[in-house]
C-alpha cells in the first residue's frame, strides 16, 4: 500500500480534529497529536486526556509505540499545543519525551500560552537538542479555539 502524502497543515488539521475528543478540563489544555513516519504513514496519534486524566496527547501518541521502534528516528509530531516543558502530574514533560524519542521533526498550531505555564520553553528545549520545529500560525485560532472554555472560566486554582 503506497502511502498518502499528506501536507503539514493537512496533518495537523487531523491533530485539532483529535483535540475535540477530550473531556474538556478547566485546569488542562485540549491537545491532539500525531506521529507520521519519514514515509508519510501515520503511526499513533493521541489526545490529552485519552484514556487517562492525565496523559498529555503527545504523551499518548508516544505511548503507543516502543520506545526502540526505529521508526520514531524519521517521525514528525504534529501537535496542536507547544509541548509542553513543566508538568504537574507527571515526571518528565512532552519536550522530554520527544527528544528520548528521537522524532525529527516537531510541527505545531500555537505556543503555549502562559496560562498554567508562565513560560514554557517547549520550543526552545527541541530546538536545542536538535530537532527541527516547524509552526504553523494559520491554524492557531483553531487549535485555540477547541480551548475556548479555558478562557471562559479561567485557570483552575
Amino acid at each position: 500500500m503506497t502511502p498518502l502524502y499528506l501536507s503539514d497543515e493537512e496533518w495537523m488539521r487531523r491533530a485539532i480534529a483529535l483535540s475535540r475528543r477530550c473531556p474538556p478540563s478547566p485546569g488542562a489544555y485540549s491537545v491532539g497529536a500525531v506521529l507520521v513516519d519519514g514515509g508519510g504513514t501515520e503511526l499513533s496519534y493521541g489526545y490529552s486526556r485519552e484514556g487517562d486524566p492525565t496523559v498529555h496527547a503527545e504523551e499518548s501518541a508516544l505511548a503507543k509505540l516502543a520506545p526502540d521502534d526505529a521508526r520514531l528516528r524519521t517521525a514528525t509530531l504534529y501537535s496542536t499545543l507547544e509541548p509542553c516543558s513543566q508538568r504537574r502530574s507527571r515526571p518528565v514533560p512532552c519536550a522530554r519525551l520527544a527528544i528520548a524519542a528521537g522524532v525529527r521533526r516537531v510541527v505545531i498550531a500555537w505556543r503555549e500560552p502562559a496560562l498554567f505555564v508562565a513560560a514554557c520553553t517547549g520550543v526552545a528545549e527541541l530546538r536545542a537538542a536538535g530537532i527541527e520545529v516547524v509552526e504553523l500560525p494559520g491554524l492557531a485560532g483553531a487549535a485555540r479555539q477547541v480551548n475556548a472554555h479555558l478562557w471562559e472560566a479561567g485557570p483552575a486554582s
